[in-house]
């Protein structure tokens, strides 16, 4: 008689095999892959804007200075981080109801509406603006929400909750759990409702380090679903593809929400390679892309071996992605103690507009020319070679 574990085996390859047929098909019938046109008449030109390492969003003067020389430069897009440290960066009434706090305390930004300066001085310009939920389902380990609600943090086997960036204690919300994703997505909603945007953006963090999940909620889930425990081993294929399974639910109700509200908000999503984002992250982004649930997509590369971005560039979801929907790649310009060099920057984004992608975006806005070898003028004139003339994005609207 064949174990319980082995049949659970046994399901969990038929499971793969059938994501893997699945992958292929054709979800809608605007999702045909066309020859992309050798001269392009549009093209992705986005820079992401954070409020760390940056000074930028913490004057009124600094966002028009920035906007102004991103229109100089042009840029066409600004992903400008919303959730960030446990606080939202404009005023929000669904962060003060939950945690207390209308929009991050700090001094500078008090007062401010920071998103709205930015879309009123970017749209002067003609650049879009597409916030970004750059916490996604983290937050920082002594932040009012975790101490408030910590019945939402994600556990893993042993009870633990912490989860080390850096030096920085983390914690991650279960995206399983029903006040987490309402939470979540009437942050969304609000921001829709509110602002004039141009889109939402969530990335690599919208999702859970697969180590977790297994604070008893879910644990509950499973067994109901399935009528088993979850595997010991976080990394088993068969319970790693049930979480990935919900929050792809999730994610599907989340778009539906956010077009109900504002059919035109584009929906776009900056994640990492999907061969590290599904397991060690739970985020099956590739289905999100199938099902319609993003409309744009900027897969983050930030690799300095030539040989090595070229190969994400390749991967069969990122090609098929491309025939689907505006398909860019996000290159790294620089952080704080990592100088880029321009060269890089340059090979990488001709070896984008050789594969005839959407465009790029660069991480994040300081680097493009502080910390670098190079001086601010040389960083300057390269930006102004690489995009020479103005250029509308790709269509706000519809897929290709």
């Amino acid at each position: 008689m064949i174990k319980l574990h082995k049949w659970r085996r046994i399901l969990a390859l038929i499971v793969v095999f059938a994501i893997a047929l699945t992958s292929s098909a054709i979800f809608s019938p605007r999702m045909e892959a066309q020859t992309p046109p050798t001269n392009p008449t549009t093209e992705l030109r986005g820079i992401w804007l954070t409020n760390i390492d940056s000074d930028v969003i913490f004057s009124r003067n600094n966002i028009i200075d920035a906007v102004n020389r991103l229109d100089k430069l042009n840029f066409n897009t600004i992903y400008p981080t919303v959730w960030q440290g446990g606080y939202t960066i404009h005023p929000s009434a669904v962060a003060k109801r939950v945690f207390g706090y209308l929009n991050d305390p700090t001094p500078a930004l008090k007062g401010r509406d920071v998103l709205k300066e930015i879309i009123t001085a970017a749209h002067q310009k003609g650049i879009a603006v597409i916030p970004w939920f750059e916490f996604g389902f983290m937050a920082p380990a002594d932040s009012e929400l975790a101490r408030l609600h910590p019945d939402w943090l994600a556990k893993r086997r042993d009870g633990s909750t912490i989860w080390k960036e850096g030096v920085n204690d983390r914690v991650w919300l279960s995206p399983f759990h029903p006040e987490v994703q309402k939470f979540i997505q009437e942050l969304a909603i609000e921001l829709v409702a509110n602002y004039d945007l141009d889109g939402i953006q969530f990335d690599d963090h919208f999702g859970l380090p697969s180590e977790f999940g297994y604070e008893p909620l879910t644990v509950l889930m499973y067994q109901k679903d399935i009528k088993a425990r979850p595997s010991n081993d976080f990394r088993e294929t068969f319970w790693v593809r049930w979480r990935a399974d919900r929050i792809n639910d999730f994610m599907g109700r989340l778009f539906r929400a956010i077009k109900s509200r504002k059919q035109k908000c584009i929906v776009s999503l900056s994640p990492n390679p999907l061969h590290f984002a599904l397991p060690a992250h739970l985020q099956d982004w590739f289905s999100w892309e199938r099902r319609g649930y993003i409309e744009e997509l900027i897969v983050q590369v930030y690799r300095s071996d030539i040989k090595r971005f070229n190969v994400e560039l390749e991967r069969e979801e990122v090609k098929l992605a491309k025939g689907h929907i505006p398909t860019a790649i996000g290159i790294l310009t620089g952080l704080k103690n990592n100088s880029i060099p321009l060269q890089q920057i340059q090979e990488q984004v001709q070896e984008v507009r050789k594969r005839n992608f959407a465009g790029v975006s660069f991480f994040f806005y300081e680097s493009l020319s502080n910390w670098a070898n190079e001086t601010p003028e040389q960083r300057n004139l390269a930006l102004q070679e690489l995009f020479p003339t103005k250029m509308q994005r790709p269509p706000s609207e519809g897929r290709i």
